[in-house]
């Protein structure tokens, strides 16, 4: 089963997967909000539901068209979604990583320290 893990994106250790939108890993992408999303949310105009539901629902195209880069994902042992936002607060690396944790897809162990470390 894929362990999975979030950290800030200055986190450099294994397993690291870029998922912002401003990223250049063509794997990452799949996972990114849009940057419509990203804004409304910064400026108070989206609210955390309505964010979730939105991101849910891009990853269930995202899914659709690109299940290729999604059995990749679930073949590996372990993963580290990277984005922005500071640890703790509402973030879609974190709502990634409890979709797959729910979908039975993986476990979600929780935010890695910069040094690689839970």
């Amino acid at each position: 089963m894929l362990k999975i893990h979030t950290a800030q994106y200055r986190y450099s250790g294994p397993n690291r997967l870029d998922i912002t939108i401003k990223g250049q890993d063509p794997v990452g992408k799949v996972f990114a909000p849009t940057w419509d999303m990203v804004l409304a949310y910064k400026k108070g105009n989206l609210k955390k539901a309505s964010y979730t539901l939105l991101y849910s629902k891009l990853m269930k195209k995202s899914r659709k068209e690109n299940p290729e880069i999604w059995k990749k994902i679930l073949k590996k042992k372990r993963i580290t979604f990277v984005c922005f936002c500071k640890a703790g607060t509402f973030c879609h690396r974190v709502l990634l990583a409890e979709m797959f944790g729910k979908a039975g897809k993986g476990r979600y162990l929780g935010e890695r320290k910069n040094n690689g470390r839970i």
